[in-house]
């Protein structure tokens, strides 16, 4: 058995709020920065013997609460190849956050030391980072006093979004093999991404500047940064990039206000048919918008940079020569607009693999194709190159110069694409040189479908639990009878479709609806919300 003298020592200083259940999910954990301390302790704790179970490979830990307000905050482990920490693990984050006392806590380190054969004399070694919140130096605080009570090597890379983070966990255990990832820093991040660009970008050029609103948050030091590698080939005005007010993160902007409010950031000056995004508070969600002739605003949200990425890749495969060679899908949930998926499936004639909601699904499911797209409606999202499809991408032999020039085209979107997790700033990239080849304004974006009119809806209940979703979260399994009641309600309505799923952070059910009129999606909407009630006492409203 280990000695935890050490560790509870250091624990002392970090009690678990009493009353208080932690879950970790696909963020991690996320609250009020207040309830935290204990939480990222023993993460930190996690973290080295995670290490240590892979043999001493580096793990990152992200301390941010991405578009959560500022008085939030949370944290999350990454894998060694950037990707989330495996889904087996999240159950001891949570049994360590829930350790009532130290001596539980100490019993309950020595058990996942022995239940996972974990060897004490293997080194640990960890890095972290963190976004703008005020609350992330005493964060920072209780992460390494856990990481010096286990003896971990760590390093602290100080503020990053946190795909950058992803991207260093990358770098650092792939070094001296044949998958290296890029240098181990910072400024490597920036020259990949800025280097991948000028190929990818060659001989094309945006039409006008893109606008970029950064939320107050982590993304907006870092595209400044990225701005000075780019050498001026594209023109990026940056807003809302005040990390100096902590308290005006995700106020009024960002790639959530965005999608929520359906119209710009009162901060933001959008003209007719200017070209627009918005960043996220860690930079790892964006989304594009624009007001049209009319000042109608328009959003081009995660299901419109699927598409858009996904034809331009496929165009691609086709004109390099290596179609044959290169299976090309993409992933969705059940939240992506109908039209967008009938796009995909009719347009595009490319297959479509429906996932439970959450990154962690979504990434998964990406890597069954050679080259997986997926992005959530909400803008998070990326594509993943198979093994296979890298080595056919950087070793076949074009049979004519458009055949070359779509290849180089393709071999530089490897480079460019952050493959580790969904990146505001990859993202942001690749859509300027896509729209660059294709000619295209986002007005031209646009019109490529016409989204259903759509709707969600929060119900809250007493207990989440009762509601328990199947196929992709598209079905009700419980309470009995639920399903057939939404069923019912969906066939009244012209191409009417809606589900109910539970929230993961809090005791709500979502509703989503859509259908051939906005008035449609909204009495949808409002009826299955009124079903959902019906199986569950209402605490609140909509």
């Amino acid at each position: 058995m280990a000695s935890t003298d050490k560790i509870l020592e250091a624990s002392a200083k970090y009690p678990k709020p009493a009353e208080r259940q932690f879950q970790y999910g696909t963020a991690g954990f996320r609250m009020k920065a207040n309830l935290l301390n204990s939480v990222v302790y023993r993460v930190g704790l996690l973290a080295a013997l995670r290490s240590k179970k892979l043999n001493g490979q580096t793990i990152g830990v992200m301390i941010t609460a991405s578009h959560n307000p500022p008085e939030d905050n949370g944290v999350k482990l990454v894998d060694p190849m950037g990707e989330m920490l495996e889904a087996s693990w999240e159950q001891y984050a949570t049994q360590l956050a829930n350790a009532e006392s130290d001596d539980a806590l100490g019993k309950l380190y020595n058990k996942l030391l022995a239940d996972l054969k974990i060897k004490e004399d293997v080194p640990a070694r960890v890095i972290y980072a963190r976004d703008t919140r005020a609350s992330g130096a005493t964060l920072v605080t209780c992460l390494k006093d856990a990481l010096d009570a286990t003896g971990t090597e760590y390093t602290d890379y100080g503020y990053l979004t946190t795909p950058q983070l992803h991207y260093l966990v990358r770098c650092i255990n792939t070094k001296d093999t044949q998958y290296a990832y890029g240098d181990i820093s910072e400024k490597g991040y920036y020259e990949k991404l800025a280097a991948a660009f000028k190929l990818a970008m060659k001989g094309k050029t945006t039409k006008g500047a893109v606008t970029v609103d950064c939320a107050n948050g982590v993304g907006g030091p870092k595209l400044h940064e990225l701005v000075k590698h780019l050498d001026g080939i594209i023109d990026i005005k940056i807003v809302n990039d005040d990390v100096l007010k902590p308290e005006t993160l995700n106020s009024q902007c960002g790639a959530d206000f965005v999608k929520t409010q359906q119209r710009a950031p009162p901060s933001s000056k959008v003209g007719p048919n200017d070209r627009c995004a918005s960043l996220d508070g860690d930079a790892d969600r964006i989304i594009f918008y624009f007001a049209d002739k009319d000042n109608t605003f328009r959003l081009l949200d995660g299901d419109r940079i699927a598409t858009l990425a996904a034809s331009f890749l496929a165009d691609l495969g086709r004109q390099s020569g290596l179609a044959e060679q290169l299976k090309i899908g993409v992933v969705q949930t059940a939240y992506a607009n109908g039209a967008s998926t009938q796009y995909i499936e009719k347009s595009l004639q490319l297959p479509i693999i429906c996932t439970n909601t959450g990154v962690k699904y979504l990434h998964h499911a990406a890597a069954r194709f050679d080259i997986g797209v997926y992005f959530e409606a909400n803008g998070h999202g990326t594509v993943l190159f198979s093994p296979a499809a890298l080595k056919a991408i950087a070793t076949y032999d074009p049979k004519s110069p458009a055949q070359k020039a779509a290849l180089e085209t393709l071999q530089a979107l490897t480079e460019l694409i952050n493959q580790t997790v969904g990146d505001a700033l990859s993202d942001l990239l690749l859509v300027e040189a896509i729209l660059a080849h294709k000619g295209w304004t986002c007005q031209e974006w646009l019109l490529t479908y016409t989204d259903l009119p759509n709707r969600l809806v929060k119900v809250e209940v007493p207990d989440r639990n009762m509601f328990q979703a199947v196929d992709a979260e598209r079905k009700l399994a419980k309470p009995d009878g639920a399903q057939k009641e939404i069923d019912r309600e969906v066939g009244k309505f012209s191409m009417g479709r809606s589900f109910a799923r539970a929230s993961g952070t809090e005791d709500a059910v979502r509703v989503y609806a859509e259908a051939a009129t906005r008035t449609e999606a909204d009495g949808l909407a409002n009826q299955v919300a009124n079903i959902v009630r019906g199986f569950g006492t209402v605490v609140g409203g909509t």
